[in-house]
């Protein structure tokens, strides 16, 4: 008997070696592929501000007297949409801007100039530039002979402070596309805050009726009914939003639309719900009840001890609650999409559409090609969304510490 105990006692031990073991190898897979997807994240998005602007394969050039060498990538598109018409307001001379793409050149020159296999079509550029001192033609590269009389503009990249600063998103557009990235950043913000401060106030009043109030029963059967609208999709919600809430909004309103910022805060608020009042509820339900009666035994009515006890001690809880919500309300990405109308200007109200960074990424990864400049724009939007997220995160955790020590 004695020697079965040892025995016994050795075995749990190897059993308990093999278990601390296979945590500590699962916890570090686990933080090595969290380290390599940030990794892939950030080295996707790195090379975007190393690329070149106008498309592969394309130029601009213009005629061999003006004395422009560079042009910016917005203007080259205020160019090409008429925003901007003389070469004065680039520096060069006071002349009206004449732009030109390849399909134009019919307008110049005859079918039959042009020969039957088009052979004759880079001379034919170059005369048509040549002939054109206000010209700036955008063409293929491979219609640019030896023998071109006019000069090439530099290809211009996008700088950090157009992309971050820039007000519009435009990836697909030519020659020059638009990434300005303010637009979907303050869309992400402007929905994500209205949404927590929608779902906050309501979560904390139910994790508090249900921690401190509801007798088991019916803690019983509403803790589960909230914890089932975790699970719904998050694309039924946007479903839900898309039939109901729209025009509910829109009616209420008296909007032109019902697809708004508002009603995306509405249903990420919804979809927040029930992760803030499980976490906040199980951090209430965690205070020690010798700390609870101490209280009452002092003369504390109820909802003294719960604002003065209960909130104080699960105050670290809460803030986890808040810092899910808020990840779950930025990160959302369908339900976003079909409601807020997707347009990517700057919002001034949230009775307005906007468009999200969750939502810019679902609706245009899978038209970028891999390796562009829109394609490598995306993952650039993703590392924006994980530092904002970040940045909440480590804001939160410093406010505790702050209120921990004070």
């Amino acid at each position: 008997m004695n020697r079965a105990k040892p025995r016994l006692k050795s075995k749990n031990r190897l059993i308990e070696f093999f278990i601390e073991k296979g945590l500590l190898v699962c916890g570090s897979i686990t933080s090595v592929v969290i380290i390599l997807i940030v990794i892939f994240l950030f080295k996707e998005g790195a090379t975007f501000f190393t690329k070149r602007t106008i498309e592969q394969g394309y130029v601009l050039v213009v005629n061999a007297n003006n004395p422009v060498d560079k042009i910016s990538a917005n203007d080259i598109k205020d160019i090409f949409d008429a925003k901007i018409t003389n070469w004065k307001n680039l520096g060069g001379k006071n002349e009206e801007i004449l732009p030109f793409r390849f399909e134009d050149i019919t307008n110049y020159c005859s079918e039959e100039e042009l020969g039957e296999d088009l052979e004759f079509v880079p001379d034919k550029i170059g005369e048509v530039v040549a002939s054109h001192s206000g010209m700036i033609a955008f063409v293929p590269e491979t219609y640019i002979n030896k023998n071109f009389k006019g000069k090439k503009i530099e290809n211009p990249r996008v700088s950090p402070a157009e992309f971050f600063g820039g007000t519009e998103w435009i990836p697909t557009t030519t020659p020059a596309p638009r990434f300005g990235v303010l637009p979907l950043i303050l869309g992400t913000l402007w929905v994500s805050f209205a949404a927590i401060l929608i779902a906050l106030p309501l979560s904390l009043a139910v994790a508090i009726y249900l921690a401190e109030i509801a007798n088991m029963r019916v803690r019983n059967i509403v803790k589960p009914l909230i914890e089932l609208l975790a699970g719904i999709p998050s694309v039924v919600y946007g479903f839900f939003g898309l039939i109901v809430v729209v025009p509910f909004v829109q009616n209420v309103f008296g909007l032109p639309l019902g697809e708004t910022g508002f009603t995306g805060s509405l249903i990420l608020a919804i979809m927040a719900l029930p992760t803030i009042v499980t976490v906040a509820e199980d951090a209430m339900r965690n205070t020690p009840r010798s700390m609870k009666e101490a209280s009452l035994a002092l003369g504390a009515t109820q909802w003294q001890t719960i604002r003065k006890v209960v909130l104080p001690y699960s105050k670290s809880g809460i803030s986890a609650a808040v810092v899910l919500g808020i990840g779950r309300a930025i990160g959302e990405t369908m339900a976003v999409l079909m409601v807020t109308g997707n347009a990517a200007v700057i919002p001034t109200s949230l009775m307005e559409p906007l468009r999200t960074i969750p939502a810019t990424i679902a609706a245009e990864l899978g038209e970028a090609p891999k390796g562009g400049m829109h394609y490598e724009s995306l993952f650039l939007l993703g590392c924006i969304l994980f530092l904002i997220t970040l940045i909440i995160s480590l804001f939160v955790d410093h406010i505790n510490k702050e209120k921990k020590y004070a």
